[in-house]
């Protein structure tokens, strides 16, 4: 695990690039990590939670999922063969498509934290991360970029042991709140987003991974604000 948290958050600690992915099974296990400050913000309720969990989220996770959901959107809604939307996918300049996506990721996440309880934000991560987990065991990469080369070490006993870890992370909160079950429709965000890129790019790259990590989490705080108030909670 501790090779992943240099790659997957801004943490300084080191590891070793070349055993990341032997490790992804641990994706998971990051999401405690991942969650800890931003959670601690909201259980506190300080002043403007919200703006601060986010804010210490991004500190703590970086900024790269969400710069791989702007190439991804841009990719997405450009008009053209699947070659054109590639090209625009790797183009290094964000396109309005990509910045309108990162804006809307973000305010929904800022104004879904008030209507949720403070451990959403936990379960959100902890979907994130495992739907990252999920797109790559697809074994579809676009090009041989991070993304292929991820990919070519999930095997079934990683997932394995990723699923196991990720039910034993959820469990627990849905014994205390039976509401928490709720969370496991936000990964249908991230099987969105896998569909959506397998249909207009033939495969998944680094940025299409990047964006199933943004709109799973951003996904699952939606779902469980619009259920946690039809709900009553």
């Amino acid at each position: 695990m501790r090779n992943l948290l240099p790659f997957f958050t801004r943490l300084p600690v080191r590891g070793d690039f070349e055993k990341v992915r032997k490790e992804l099974w641990a994706l998971p296990l990051i999401a405690p990590i991942t969650s800890a400050l931003p959670t601690a913000v909201l259980y506190l309720g300080l002043p403007l939670a919200n703006v601060l969990a986010l804010l210490t989220l991004y500190l703590t996770i970086g900024l790269l999922h969400l710069d791989g959901l702007a190439d991804w959107a841009d990719g997405i809604m450009v008009k053209g063969d699947r070659e054109k939307k590639i090209k625009a996918m790797k183009d290094l300049n964000t396109g309005i498509a990509g910045l309108f996506a990162v804006v809307i990721v973000l305010l929904l996440q800022v104004y879904s934290l008030p209507l949720v309880p403070f451990y959403a934000l936990f379960l959100a991560e902890l979907n994130s991360k495992f739907a990252m987990l999920l797109a790559l065991a697809t074994r579809k990469p676009l090009g041989s970029g991070l993304g292929a080369y991820f990919m070519e070490g999930v095997n079934l006993k990683q997932m394995a042991i990723g699923t196991a870890l990720y039910l034993l992370l959820l469990v627990p909160f849905v014994l205390i709140e039976p509401f928490a079950l709720a969370s496991l429709l936000g990964l249908l965000a991230g099987f969105y987003v896998v569909h959506v890129s397998l249909e207009n790019f033939g495969g998944l790259n680094g940025d299409c991974i990047g964006a199933v990590a943004e709109i799973t989490r951003t996904g699952t705080l939606l779902v469980m604000a619009f259920l946690w108030a039809y709900l009553g909670g």
